[in-house]
């Protein structure tokens, strides 16, 4: 059943022949701005985050919703879950928010695809039923202005149903390359990672002739599957920060994490001792995910407009 802010079916017939549909409007220059400069205060108090890292590690960004309340709020937005209920029907979960920044001379991000997330700690992160192919819907959302000079999203159309990598093989974590890596003449790499060592084809190259940027508004947000293949530009300006938030959303149905007590990846460990998934909608009848109903300050998670 349609919902207020449910996809039309113009919009998700794009969504199922691209892989993404968007920019949507959410938020108002004033309510983002005002947002942005609460959730740029917040991050720097980790007191209640869900894992003990420092700040200067490459995910310190994960799951801040589980702690920061206008973070909580954002994921549960009804502009955004109508959308999503729209392509994987009424019973979702969110499993994973990020941040992404992006300050002046920082590489972009090179061509990547993700389906079961195993491509950085080497085991499977998302897992669902029956099929050996899922990935997760996700929904990047421009907490500032995003242009081709500050490091803009790509992507290439139509690339999400199949993967030209393989998330088993081996990437070796070398932070001594970030900001290094050249390719056909520009700064891209993978946060430490050369994400073409999952190549399943070593001589495969996307075509960036068919490659899409998505410029932003602050307030607006782009979904996409994750099993699209997506980079980012470099940011080429000397003081424009882009910042964004990612959250990803599956079927209720989906393992997260299966059998993991803790994630190593990017130089880092996490314990998944304080982690929950965040139902969003629906119901949730299964028993192979931790559910928290709450973050870590005590807010509820709840419908947002």
């Amino acid at each position: 059943m349609n919902k207020k802010y449910s996809l039309t079916e113009q919009e998700l017939a794009d969504f199922r022949a691209n892989g993404y549909a968007g920019p949507f409007d959410l938020y108002e220059k004033d309510e983002i701005l005002a947002k942005y400069k609460r959730i740029r205060a917040d991050l720097f108090d980790r007191s209640h985050a869900a894992y003990e890292l420092d700040n200067k590690s490459v995910i310190a960004g994960y799951d801040r919703h589980l702690d920061v309340n206008d973070l909580t709020d954002h994921v549960m937005k009804r502009q955004i879950v109508d959308k999503i209920e729209s392509i994987l029907g009424p019973d979702l979960i969110m499993w994973r928010s990020e941040l992404f920044p992006k300050y002046p001379g920082d590489e972009g991000t090179d061509w990547h695809q993700a389906d079961t997330f195993a491509h950085a700690s080497g085991a499977p992160q998302v897992v669902w039923p029956d099929t050996d192919f899922g990935g997760a819907i996700t929904v990047w959302t421009a907490l500032t202005d995003v242009t081709e000079e500050n490091g803009c999203l790509r992507f290439i159309p139509g690339t999400h149903e199949e993967m030209f990598y393989d998330e088993t093989k081996e990437m070796k974590y070398q932070p001594e390359v970030v900001n290094k890596l050249e390719k056909d003449g520009v700064k891209r790499g993978f946060f430490g990672y050369d994400y073409r060592n999952l190549q399943k084809d070593p001589n495969f190259v996307p075509d960036e002739s068919k490659a899409v940027s998505m410029t932003m508004k602050a307030g607006q947000f782009v979904i996409f599957w994750s099993t699209l293949m997506h980079s980012s530009l470099p940011n080429i300006t000397k003081n424009d920060t882009r910042m964004a938030v990612t959250a990803r959303y599956v079927p209720s149905s989906v393992k997260i994490y299966p059998d993991s007590n803790e994630v190593v990846e990017y130089g880092s460990t996490m314990s998944l001792e304080k982690y929950g998934v965040v139902k969003v909608s629906g119901d949730e009848n299964y028993q192979h995910n931790r559910v928290v109903t709450e973050n870590l300050r005590g807010k509820k998670f709840e419908a947002s407009y």
